[in-house]
């Protein structure tokens, strides 16, 4: 579930292990260029971290945020 905090939308995804979670990073990936939108977010091990913000809009949640999350949501 995302959550929106520190003008953020943040979302942790747990998997079963190193390749799944790697698997999924690569779906949104894809994602993210075809929404020409990118996350920042980490990886480690089976944990995928992941903070969507507008920079252009001065760095807070907008509706290509909201756009994309639900993207990543149809991947999981």
């Amino acid at each position: 579930m995302w959550q929106e905090q520190n003008n953020t939308l943040y979302r942790s995804v747990t998997f079963k292990d190193f390749s799944e979670a790697f698997a999924f990073m690569v779906r949104v990936a894809l994602l993210a260029e075809q929404h020409n939108h990118h996350p920042t977010w980490t990886n480690t091990w089976n944990k995928v971290e992941m903070w969507l913000s507008t920079h252009d809009a001065g760095g807070v949640v907008t509706e290509k945020d909201r756009n994309l999350a639900k993207a990543i949501d149809s991947v999981l």
